[in-house]
């Protein structure tokens, strides 16, 4: 695996939405899912805001492998879950990003519930 450009990275960062896709068992893509992301540091976290049983969720989970794309980036990625330690940060990240949508929308992916629902998005090159 390799990691994000800080190009990349920044322009993920500042989009609003990303679009999230996962790979089936023969190789092909689902339909993409807008969701809300952030990064922290040089990581880029996305989360499900209606729990684990979300479909794109359980579907890029259990695959470990997908596309993203956002600001005008477009890659294929490995997910794995976070770890632990980032959630607090996640959830500043998320807060500082999407606070202006208001607290329901926001409060869905932020708090005490949501680590099971983070993933980790790596680049795969």
């Amino acid at each position: 695996m390799t990691a994000w450009t800080a190009e990349e990275l920044r322009r993920i960062g500042d989009a609003t939405e990303l679009r999230v896709t996962s790979q089936r068992p023969d190789g092909t893509l689902r339909p993409l899912t807008t969701i809300w992301h952030a990064t922290v540091g040089d990581t880029l976290y996305i989360r499900s805001a209606h729990g684990p049983e979300n479909g794109w969720f359980r579907r890029a989970r259990r695959s470990g492998l997908g596309r993203i794309s956002a600001g005008g980036v477009e890659v294929d990625v490995t997910f794995r879950p976070a770890d632990p330690e980032v959630r607090a940060s996640i959830d500043s990240a998320l807060h500082a990003k999407y606070d202006r949508y208001g607290p329901g929308p926001v409060g869905a992916i932020t708090g005490d519930d949501v680590l099971e629902t983070t993933l980790e998005v790596l680049p795969r090159r």
